[in-house]
């Protein structure tokens, strides 16, 4: 059963100036002078990134909506290949979470019906798909850094809602609405490429 506090996210020791685990040391002194560190803001934003890094790592170009009002946080794009479809556009909603509900085969992700409706259903140009990143609940273990790597921790899955009905059959239904994500849908730099499959056009208007 995973851990109320982790939803089976390890466990993660406490990390000094450099990111670095350091067993029970202490927090550095910065930590207490950054407004806002690790609180909601913060790890939304941590989440968003996340799938930036992934879209770099994939040579893909990812721009981010300047207003909050259309559901998807990221457009996501490549020139695509001459004599195929060029240009290929997806969109994704990114949501961060320390507490998931983790199963055998999927992680359960409680999703507000207004957001919810901003994703299923057909009615789109292009594919449209929510992105669920992990993160430690503790913020200093979200980053490591050594002199040859990088790490991000933990890890993003995605789903795709255009074959699912409307909450409520209007855009703007109270409450939420739970959304089974597949644990087989990790997102990874091949998984991120194939969201751009025409599978996805032809589950929406744009195909």
């Amino acid at each position: 059963m995973a851990d109320s506090r982790t939803g089976g996210v390890p466990r993660q020791a406490p990390a000094g100036a450099h990111g670095a685990p350091q067993g029970s040391a202490p927090p550095p002194q910065w930590a207490g002078q950054v407004e806002g560190f690790g609180d909601n803001g913060h790890r939304g934003h941590f989440g968003e990134q996340f799938i930036r890094m992934l879209a770099v790592a994939a040579n893909i170009d990812a721009s981010q909506r300047d207003r909050d009002r259309v559901g998807v946080d990221w457009q996501l794009g490549h020139p695509g290949q001459p004599g195929r479809r060029r240009y290929p556009v997806i969109e994704a909603q990114v949501k961060c979470t320390s507490s998931p509900e983790m199963y055998d085969d999927h992680l359960a992700y409680d999703l507000k019906v207004k957001y919810y409706n901003q994703l299923a259903g057909s009615d789109y140009s292009v594919p449209r798909f929510l992105f669920v990143v992990l993160a430690p609940s503790d913020p200093f273990t979200w980053s490591h850094a050594t002199s040859d790597r990088l790490l991000l921790r933990n890890a993003a899955y995605w789903v795709c809602l255009h074959d699912r009905d409307l909450a409520d059959g209007s855009g703007n239904g109270k409450g939420t609405r739970r959304v089974h994500v597949p644990r087989a849908n990790l997102l990874t730099v091949d998984s991120l490429h194939g969201l751009f499959s025409q599978q996805y056009q032809d589950m929406v208007g744009s195909s």
